[in-house]
């Protein structure tokens, strides 16, 4: 049986990794992976990616890079996403690999206008989610953690936007039959949603932003989680 690939772009802080973990394990335990068939690859410490007909899927981690740095381990995992755009392969990137699958196949990254989006945020589903095999299951609006400074300010040609928040336009956007990405973070719980406000809080507050009241806002996920969760299913990548 071929592994699912998490890539990996970058590794939450250092007090939340000692508390809560890191992205491989949320990812793993979102998506409801068999831990013997995952395989980490961590892109950004130089690794190698195995072949995209190698693996059954990927998911695409979170980073504390910009997308805008056109770093070359960056560089060189959009050229992967566009081979493996190429064979259907199953994809699902989230924040950093939201932004990172949209500047692979065209689209265009940036800084998000206004400053950060960070905190439990409502979602808006689109019209054009209706037909959507996966977000077609979503309620018209759902609450996800975020945490974000850059976004996709333009998509790629050919994709479609499902969902988006009062302040970024394309929190959810879908690329093939197989490809699909998220601005919000469906592998946060509620705790590592506070632990990063409380990271931030100094930034928020020179930003003009309340952490505190950001803080009390925090809640449970569990439709946004609930995606990533059907994506694995849909693909034959879960264990159940």
């Amino acid at each position: 049986m071929k592994p699912v690939l998490i890539i990996r772009t970058g590794r939450a802080p250092a007090p939340i990794r000692a508390r809560h973990g890191d992205f491989p394990h949320w990812f793993r335990l979102g998506a409801q992976l068999s831990p013997d068939r995952v395989r980490v690859v961590d892109v950004e410490a130089g690794e190698s990616l195995p072949a995209p007909n190698e693996v059954a899927g990927a998911l695409i981690t979170g980073s504390a890079a910009m997308v805008t740095e056109r770093a070359a381990w960056s560089e060189r995992t959009a050229g992967w996403i566009r081979d493996a755009m190429d064979l259907e392969l199953p994809m699902f990137g989230v924040c950093y690999g939201h932004q990172l699958m949209s500047h692979a196949l065209g689209g265009r990254v940036d800084y998000l206008p206004g400053g950060r989006e960070i905190g439990t945020m409502p979602i808006e589903v689109l019209p054009t989610a209706t037909n959507d095999v996966l977000a077609s299951h979503l309620p018209s609006s759902f609450r996800a953690h975020t945490t974000h400074e850059q976004s996709v300010l333009e998509p790629p040609k050919g994709a479609t936007v499902l969902a988006r928040s009062a302040r970024d336009a394309h929190h959810l956007l879908r690329y093939g039959p197989s490809a699909l990405s998220v601005q919000f973070h469906p592998e946060f719980n509620a705790d590592v949603m506070r632990a990063y406000i409380h990271r931030k809080r100094e930034a928020m507050h020179k930003e003009g932003f309340d952490p505190h009241h950001t803080f009390r806002q925090v809640a449970p996920t569990p439709l946004a989680r609930r995606l990533l969760r059907q994506f694995a299913r849909h693909h034959g990548l879960a264990t159940g």
